[in-house]
């Protein structure tokens, strides 16, 4: 990233912006800041800038308070805008109904997605439960944790 002159930026800029419980670099372009909350990236992002009518060119730190709150209201309204196929959670369980899950809500989704297999005794849930490749990936020699790396040879 290329130097910025303090001086250049002016008085009324922040360089931190607080959106969705996330701390965005003011010196980043508005569209690449935004994808540091979890569960918006590149495309989501370009598409709340598009929403919001601001140029997501911008560095976030010129944004006026106004400006924020306007992303955040239409980050807010995302799910509602935008078709089924552009958010993360499809017709989710307990309501049936489309929702775009960001921040704090994605782990606690997920854990919460994890312990419902493992309640049922799915074979998902047992191996997210003891720590071992869930998608049918190979064993015997990727993904190695542990103490002992390495070929065993027969004695």
């Amino acid at each position: 990233m290329a130097k910025v002159n303090e001086a250049e930026l002016g008085d009324d800029f922040s360089y931190i912006l607080r959106i969705a419980d996330t701390d965005i670099d003011g010196l980043k372009p508005i569209t690449y800041g935004l994808t540091s909350v979890k569960g918006i990236g590149i495309r989501t992002s370009m598409l709340i800038c598009q929403l919001s009518g601001l140029d997501g060119k911008r560095l976030g730190g010129h944004l006026t308070i106004d400006e924020q709150d306007l992303l955040r209201s239409t980050i807010d309204d995302y799910a509602t805008t935008v078709p089924w196929w552009l958010v993360n959670r499809q017709r989710e369980l307990e309501t049936n109904e489309d929702a775009h899950i960001i921040a704090n809500e994605v782990s606690m989704t997920r854990d919460d997605d994890v312990s419902r297999l493992a309640e049922m005794k799915t074979y998902r849930g047992m191996r997210h439960r003891s720590g071992h490749k869930v998608r049918g990936q190979r064993l015997r020699s990727n993904g190695r944790k542990g103490a002992t790396l390495g070929v065993q040879r027969k004695k």
